[in-house]
């Protein structure tokens, strides 16, 4: 069930969980752990309504009252409403900025220039357009090569966190693109269906923190999630 992934990842010692306000409200006990809490604020379509409609789904105040230390807003750079989502997640900069909540935006290239999100071009320029609304920290797409990284990274003044974008094939290529990402500068990573896809989660975790906090290599974390207990 859902609440079982969230609270199996919780026991796995994430920084922090993102998550709707939904999930919270439902499983509040989990949270008990000092994991950080990050509230998704914008949203609400499916893939059933087949395009993308982002729109506002909660607020800042409201996620405060949650115990939220950060919420999170997406914004497709390129897409036909794009100034309407810039606008929307400019708006939640100055709320934040108000209540002294860090803001994180998932910059998402896309639009009849783009070929794919993780367009190293598109992927620059959307995580540099991002921080210069306001945003505290960009979530995007890892551009296929660590130098590619890199530039992303340099380019942009905040704190770079690589989604896990589509399920991969096997946990090795998770844990190279992480290493790859950390090696390139990254502050970190955000990923979904990666770790709660996975039997389990919990160890995921733990193998992606040895990454990212401990300096461990692809295969030293593939290495520690094959071994059981």
């Amino acid at each position: 069930s859902p609440l079982d992934a969230f609270r199996r990842v919780v026991r796995g010692r994430p920084d922090a969980i993102l998550t709707t306000r939904g999930m919270v409200a439902r499983g509040w006990e989990a949270l008990d752990s000092g994991v950080g809490l990050i509230i998704r604020i914008t949203g609400g379509f499916t893939v059933l309504g087949g395009k993308f409609e982002e729109a506002m789904i909660s607020s800042v105040a409201h996620s405060l009252k949650l115990g939220a230390t950060g919420v999170a807003v997406t914004v497709k750079f390129g897409h036909e409403r794009e100034s309407e989502f810039t606008r929307q997640a400019s708006l939640v900069a100055d709320d934040c900025y108000t209540w002294g909540m860090p803001l994180m935006t998932e910059v998402w290239p896309a639009g009849k220039n783009v070929d794919k999100p993780s367009n190293l071009a598109a992927v620059k320029l959307g995580a540099r357009a991002a921080a210069e609304y306001g945003t505290d920290i960009v979530k995007t797409f890892y551009p296929g090569t660590e130098e590619g990284c890199a530039e992303v990274v340099a380019g942009c003044p905040v704190p770079v966190v690589v989604l896990g974008g589509e399920k991969a094939d096997a946990p090795i290529e998770t844990f190279q693109m992480v290493e790859a990402s950390i090696k390139a500068g990254a502050a970190g990573i955000a990923m979904g269906r990666n770790v709660w896809g996975q039997p389990d989660p919990t160890r995921m975790i733990e193998a992606l923190r040895g990454i990212v906090h401990d300096g461990w290599s692809a295969e030293q974390a593939d290495s520690f999630f094959g071994r059981k207990g």
